[in-house]
């Protein structure tokens, strides 16, 4: 094999290098695909298509004792798009769920698969495990020419299929969209929107059979999902997404056969184990929906809720004043009793001081004028939407405070603008006045 990347030095074999590049064509190309899938909610098909094809696989072979990519692939494609039409007729005739339809359709079609390459392979030389787990070490070793170049068989055909799967996104990328979102808006714009479907049921097909032989099965269903489940985490823009699954995809496979080859162990297995790492670290991290994430934003809106409450109550104190029997300060302990916050309300205080909207003076707590103004605002809301409730809704004045606790914390000054116009009143249902707009 010519040496085409002896230019890079430092020792790295052009063998390896070539497994690493048919890795990234298989798993950059599943990855893309795939995004319609997750958005689709369908990546069980996916999964079901990538098993199915065997069958497919085991009938070509032995109709043309040729394991030639073309034979190869016209038998995958037939099977993979009787597949999804199998899994939707018989949901649609059946009236079966069409999770359990896609499971019935795909693990028989799997099971014929796996007896048919058992037979095949007791009569041809050809291996049942390489469906499963790839022979990607071996891809360095079956060449062809081109342009002078020796270039393995398996890249050539990887690379031949991401860019047609590149080209074909780009083709009809908002015919995808379209249908990944609303089919029934597709159908109105005049897309056909089962052509669509059984295009990219045929796309993952393809796709499919040309990754097995160098990746395996295996790797095929981990990069149908793991990529654009990733992206779909880290963005909500399908085109962010697309190019989010392909450097996830493209990360997965580098990095997992640098492991594998570190580890000695099976490289399909653990680019797919790195494909699983990537994505369950977007579960904790992603910006918006990782758990994480979520995790900070409801502590810090549980914070502020604390500390609006605690200036809430601390202006109430503060109106009570002039017919207050002893008209003290509530401490630092009154006010966490009171609000029931616990650590929360400890924390709040801290944060309340440091931002300059409460002093404690003794274990008392006075707030500040910034205080005063955001408390007047907090009780403002809290009046007027009692006062609407009573009003437009007839509910009972003694049954309002809650909800409208709930809702104080988020009525912006133009909300309370139009409750104040609309109410057009100055005392709560109460009979306490309601503070007027600063």
């Amino acid at each position: 094999m010519n040496d085409l990347f002896s230019f890079l030095g430092y020792g790295v074999r052009s063998t390896d290098l070539w497994m690493v590049a048919t890795a990234v064509a298989s798993s950059v190309a599943c990855g893309l695909i795939g995004c319609f899938l997750v958005l689709r909610r369908m990546s069980l098909l996916g999964d079901a298509i990538s098993h199915a094809i065997l069958p497919g696989l085991a009938i070509a072979f032995l109709m043309t004792n040729s394991r030639e990519p073309l034979t190869m692939l016209a038998g995958a494609l037939v099977v993979g798009v009787a597949t999804a039409l199998l899994s939707a007729g018989l949901s649609r005739w059946g009236k079966v769920p069409e999770d359990a339809a896609m499971g019935v359709v795909f693990t028989a079609l799997f099971a014929i698969g796996v007896i048919l390459i058992t037979f095949v392979a007791s009569r041809f030389d050809l291996d049942p495990g390489c469906v499963l787990y790839g022979l990607i070490e071996l891809v360095p070793f079956d060449t062809i020419n081109i342009a002078g170049a020796d270039i393995p068989r398996a890249f050539a055909f990887l690379a031949c299929i991401l860019i047609a799967v590149t080209a074909l996104v780009t083709l009809f990328y908002k015919e995808l969209k379209i249908v990944s979102f609303d089919p029934y808006l597709a159908t109105t714009m005049g897309i056909s929107a089962t052509l669509v479907h059984y295009g990219l049921m045929t796309g993952v097909a393809a796709t499919c059979v040309a990754s097995f032989e160098a990746v395996g099965s295996i790797l095929v269903v981990t990069m149908l999902v793991a990529p654009g489940a990733t992206a779909h985490l880290l963005t909500d823009r399908l085109s962010r997404m697309l190019w989010i699954s392909a450097i996830v995809a493209a990360t997965s496979a580098i990095l997992g056969y640098i492991l594998a080859v570190y580890f000695n162990t099976s490289t399909a297995g653990m680019i797919s184990t790195v494909a699983l790492g990537l994505f369950i670290a977007a579960v904790f991290l992603a910006p918006r929906h990782g758990w994480l994430s979520k995790q900070t934003r409801r502590l810090a809106l549980a914070l502020r809720i604390t500390q609006e409450d605690v200036l809430g109550l601390l202006y109430r104190w503060q109106e009570q004043l002039p017919t207050a029997r002893n008209p003290h300060p509530p401490t630092a302990r009154e006010v966490l009793d009171a609000t029931h916050s616990g650590w929360m309300g400890r924390l709040s205080l801290a944060l309340l001081a440091r931002r300059g909207l409460l002093t404690r003076t003794a274990d008392a707590l006075s707030p500040t004028p910034a205080g005063i103004e955001l408390a007047r605002s907090i009780v403002r809301g809290h009046r007027l939407w009692e006062t609407y409730l009573t009003k437009h809704l007839a509910a009972d004045p003694s049954r309002v405070h809650s909800p409208a606790h709930r809702a104080e914390h988020y009525l912006t000054p133009g909300i309370q603008a139009s409750l104040d116009r609309d109410v057009a009143t100055g005392e709560d249902p109460h009979g306490k006045p309601i503070p007027p707009q600063p």
